[in-house]
């Protein structure tokens, strides 16, 4: 789950007692205009869940309220990224003395959460960390122990923070303390700014959250930013299938989240390009002819896998779904089957009795045979 700006700072940064700046968040030009009379001279931010808006062009000044209405309409009329503009942030003005950069995530090397923190904030951190690593300060978290703030004055130890050396633990230690409140994959402060007179304050925020963990934050999961959908994702989604539409050329149907991006991850390999993420493991079994009919919708699929392995999941009753699935909607596509697992003797002689397809004993064989066929 990705959230917008506004609901970061308010709902988690502001809470943990990290400062933000004064702001409204407004939907409409006229919004913007009346907002503007709060704090006079601000900025007007882009609300989408993705970065680099100001290189967009989605984060602009206004310095006046004619020009925060102009300045938000044309805002509002942006895409940045695949994300359409719905709303703006506007923010009171800052005078900027110094930035910094602070970052919680989890760390798939140590498998632990990493506290990172870099006096080069306002900048792409993946440029510094690629260009000057030793700009970017690292702590992997110890689970038992924590982050306290002892131990952020140990990791910005040394570096010259000027005014802010005193509040800069604090913040970084609240972060850390949020973030697993909250049970957040990230939590991105760039920039982390000194200004003028004296405060720290957090200027922007990117957050993301465990979408695992949303019926544990119920109230903040509702708040997400909604991800941008192709009709077949929406048809997927009212269908009750997770359904991720691709720019491939190769379908897959199979059963099981990590089945399904092994399937992908060897059509890659394999020279060719999946079209889409669909798994129908557990009860999505029974919906058959609902999934195969969004993979063959997308007007890029030339061929299709179908890859089942069963454990406690029948790989017979799903091979029935899908037979009989086929022999209903009639797709003209080439299809090529591996089938291993419970019930795997009944599945394959369902397949090659039903729709004279006989499935490969190898699943590379399966998927090689299907790029080939999607050539």
């Amino acid at each position: 789950m990705n959230f917008l700006e506004h609901v970061a700072k308010a709902r988690v940064l502001a809470p943990a007692g990290i400062p933000v700046p004064r702001a409204v968040h407004c939907r409409t030009p006229e919004e913007a205009g009346s907002a503007f009379a709060e704090f006079g001279p601000c900025m007007v931010k882009a609300q989408v869940p993705t970065g680099k808006r100001g290189k967009a062009g989605g984060i602009r000044a206004a310095r006046s309220p004619e020009e925060a209405v102009e300045v938000a309409r044309a805002i509002l009329g942006m895409t940045i990224d695949g994300h359409a503009v719905e709303s703006v942030l506007l923010e009171e003005r800052a005078e900027i003395a110094r930035e910094f950069y602070a970052a919680i995530l989890n760390d798939t090397a140590s498998r632990r959460p990493l506290v990172l923190f870099s006096t080069e904030g306002g900048m792409d951190i993946e440029e510094v960390a690629e260009s000057r690593p030793e700009a970017l300060r690292r702590h992997p978290v110890d689970l038992d122990r924590g982050f306290t703030e002892a131990e952020a004055r140990a990791l910005v130890s040394g570096l010259d923070l000027g005014p802010a050396a005193e509040a800069i633990p604090g913040i970084l230690a609240a972060l850390y303390r949020i973030s697993g409140q909250v049970d957040a994959e990230l939590i991105e402060v760039n920039p982390l700014a000194l200004l003028a007179d004296g405060r720290v304050v957090a200027l922007d925020c990117k957050l993301t959250l465990d979408d695992s963990a949303a019926f544990r934050q119920a109230d903040l999961a509702a708040a997400a930013a909604p991800e941008p959908m192709t009709a077949l994702e929406r048809e997927g989604l009212e269908q009750g299938l997770k359904f991720i539409q691709l720019d491939g050329n190769v379908g897959v149907l199979a059963n099981g989240a990590g089945l399904t991006m092994t399937t992908m991850d060897v059509i890659s390999h394999c020279g060719g390009r999946p079209a889409n993420f669909l798994e129908i493991g557990g009860e999505a079994y029974t919906k058959s002819e609902a999934a195969l009919r969004l993979v063959l919708a997308n007007p890029g699929v030339k061929s299709l896998v179908v890859n089942f392995c069963g454990a406690f999941a029948r790989t017979d009753v799903m091979a029935e779904g899908v037979v009989t699935a086929w022999k209903r909607l009639s797709p003209t596509v080439p299809v090529f089957f591996s089938i291993h697992g419970t019930g795997e003797d009944e599945a394959v002689r369902l397949v090659r009795d039903g729709l004279g397809v006989e499935p490969y004993d190898m699943m590379e064989d399966a998927v090689q045979a299907a790029v080939e066929a999607a050539r």
